[in-house]
């Protein structure tokens, strides 16, 4: 079986001077990534041939949408370094995309174009409506981590159908548990810079306690950087998302020992050290816990 490789294999398409000269891209779906590839050994013939292309594409599906949802939570300003940032981001979101549909093409995977298609239709109907819950203030933390652990999923979903029907369950928990670690860690990411992390998880989660003058404060558009961490400690924020993480760990640990195929077992258990080290490389110490 070929090995895992995936993050290898995107690097000729992200790592160009421009991009990391003037811009910052988000984290590649490292954890997802390595269990959709997983997973799909179990499928049919096909699906276990075309694997490494198949995740290869989603990475970078993903990976445009996170790019852009970048641009989406970033504040207007004028010009300079921050308007070339986002306008590199735009490219760089839209040059991801253009890749998926040449790859599959490429190898005449029509159907699959359409399957990833269809997803990312989906993915922008659901970002809408929680936008639209965002704007009009109906929404609670744990709503919106909720509906952001659902649209780091969508993509990785379509591919159920060709995962082997014993295994389905367990493809579902365990893709929802990674994806939840992974918004966690985003989240915890966001919350260092008060620009980044409004309406994030931090955010929706001071407003539920805060009080007038605190509400006044965080709707403005020049908290600075102090006032932010007072709140963010206040409300105990980081500690609450660290608890999240440490608990889909276990989640995930506990779904491994329930594994009878000991070929997968180990297969998973890769993918989860993996994952673990891979959050500690991008400075999550709460994992190392």
């Amino acid at each position: 079986m070929k090995p895992y490789r995936i993050p290898q294999l995107v690097q000729p398409y992200t790592d160009y001077d421009m991009i990391q000269r003037h811009t910052e891209l988000p984290p590649f779906s490292d954890g997802r990534s390595h269990l959709l590839y997983i997973f799909l050994s179990y499928g049919t013939e096909a699906e276990d041939r075309n694997r490494e292309l198949y995740t290869l594409v989603t990475g970078l599906v993903q990976l445009a949408l996170d790019t852009h949802e970048i641009i989406d939570r970033t504040q207007d300003d004028p010009g300079g370094d921050l308007m070339r940032s986002r306008q590199l981001k735009v490219l760089a979101g839209d040059y991801f995309s253009g890749w998926f549909y040449h790859l599959l093409a490429k190898r005449g995977q029509i159907e699959m174009v359409g399957s990833l298609s269809s997803a990312i239709a989906d993915f922008n109907v659901m970002k809408a409506r929680l936008y639209g819950k965002m704007k009009e203030m109906l929404l609670s933390a744990e709503q919106y981590l909720r509906h952001s652990v659902q649209l780091n999923m969508r993509l990785f979903l379509s591919f159920t159908p060709m995962i082997e029907g014993a295994l389905t369950e367990l493809w579902e928990k365990l893709l929802a548990e990674f994806s939840h670690c992974e918004t966690v860690c985003s989240e915890l990411r966001r919350s260092n810079d008060p620009g980044n992390a409004r309406e994030g998880y931090c955010y929706w989660k001071m407003l539920e306690s805060a009080s007038e003058d605190e509400v006044e404060l965080l709707r403005s558009q020049n908290m600075d950087l102090k006032d932010w961490k007072k709140l963010k400690m206040k409300y105990k924020c980081d500690t609450l998302l660290t608890d999240k993480l440490h608990e889909s760990l276990q989640s995930i640990q506990g779904l491994l020992q329930g594994i009878k195929d000991e070929h997968l077992i180990s297969e998973l258990s890769t993918a989860l050290d993996r994952f673990l080290l891979q959050m500690k490389i991008s400075g999550q110490a709460a994992v190392e816990g």
